[in-house]
């Protein structure tokens, strides 16, 4: 590998809350104030130089897991798949979300430990890959076992998600209930008695909830609280010490959120798209009013870049502070202070994008030149 540093000339770099023509050098990994002679050259000129995105948020890589329902295929090729998606969305952090349930299949226990394998098997290179452990709380089964794993370090992000009531509630829906049990593997009778057993033992979950939050302080791992309904739901995860609202059913949860000054996630799609494909809280709007300070590619990854630019096309947002969703805030709210910015010292993570085709150019990682489109070839030496 070339690790000779990087001088990226006289693009629109995005430093200080604005936007300025000039040069950005990285040099070991880092961005750095000045270069010594014998750097490769990247011609910017005419495009936007800007953070990494930081998906605190995605679970697009499911497809590569399981390229159709109830069919797998081994996971070090499905994460080959998802790091080159990943790079040419622009996407230099990717914090996975590995859901973590009672069923089988896509979702089991099984299926965690083979994500985190994989992703600890592939090594340092390209995207960041860090896990987003989503768990579901009737999972309780593997209470101990995720209790380990955040003691070993192997969990960035904990989730707490709850599913199955609505699976309960749709018990007699033959056709969302076949849905699920595909994606698991089994007939849907077998689905429907798993689910009985698993809420069965709903008296456990809050127990359960407190382990688990409790490992997640004591490792200083991030949580996050998943499709919190109410308020008064958000304020018991806040007094387990959850962090991050993600996802919340209405404003109100939100505004609850940031008058506690939280993090609130929302979904990059939800801009795109003009609203909630569930009919629940619209991101567009929650940004610009500061309820949402942060997107995530939910399940598309071209989605980040493109809700970036769909903020500021809006008018309340500058571009500047819609990029700050998908970069510095994710960052923040993830516990990481070394990226989401272009400041010296800070890792190399950057994206080159055209601003007329709202496309990405050339991702670096850790200053490397880590994915480029055919076309931008002839812009370095």
């Amino acid at each position: 590998m070339n690790h000779r540093p990087w001088r990226i000339g006289a693009g629109l770099v995005l430093v200080g809350g604005g936007l300025q023509r000039g040069d950005l050098c990285l040099s070991g990994g880092l961005i750095v104030g000045e270069l010594a002679d014998g750097s490769r050259n990247f011609d910017a000129r005419d495009l936007l130089v800007l953070p990494g995105l930081v998906d605190i948020h995605g679970d697009a890589h499911e497809r590569q897991n399981q390229p159709r329902p109830g069919i797998s295929v081994p996971t070090s090729l499905a994460l080959q798949d998802t790091q080159s998606q990943l790079l040419a969305a622009g996407i230099t952090t990717a914090f996975l979300g590995v859901t973590c349930s009672w069923e089988p299949g896509l979702r089991s226990i099984e299926a965690w430990r083979s994500m985190l394998a994989g992703t600890e098997a592939a090594g340092a290179t390209g995207v960041d890959l860090l896990i987003h452990c989503r768990f579901e709380v009737d999972n309780i089964d593997a209470v101990d076992e995720i209790i380990r794993d955040i003691s070993a370090n192997r969990v960035h992000l904990l989730a707490f998600n709850d599913h199955t009531p609505s699976i309960i509630k749709n018990i007699q829906n033959e056709i969302k209930i076949a849905a699920y049990a595909k994606r698991s593997g089994l007939e849907a009778p077998k689905f429907v008695e798993l689910a009985k057993r698993a809420w069965a033992r709903r008296s456990e979950v809050p127990a359960a909830v407190a382990r688990l939050a409790a490992a997640a302080r004591a490792a200083g791992v991030p949580m996050l609280s998943h499709d919190d309904p109410t308020a008064e739901v958000r304020a018991g995860f806040r007094d387990l010490g959850v962090s991050v609202c993600e996802f919340p059913i209405g404003d109100s949860v939100a505004a609850a959120a940031r008058a506690a000054d939280e993090a609130v996630v929302m979904g990059a799609p939800n801009v795109v798209r003009g609203g909630s494909h569930i009919g629940w809280a619209a991101a567009a709007p929650m940004a610009e009013r500061g309820l949402a300070t942060v997107l995530a590619s939910d399940y598309w990854w071209p989605s980040m870049l493109a809700a970036a630019f769909v903020l500021a096309d809006r008018g309340v947002l500058d571009f500047p502070g819609a990029w700050a969703l998908v970069s510095r805030n994710a960052a923040n709210a993830a516990g990481l202070a070394d990226r989401g910015r272009l400041s010296p010292g800070l890792r190399g993570d950057v994206v080159l994008v055209d601003p007329v085709h709202r496309t990405v150019v050339a991702t670096f990682c850790r200053g490397e030149l880590a994915w480029i489109s055919p076309q931008a070839a002839r812009r370095f030496t």
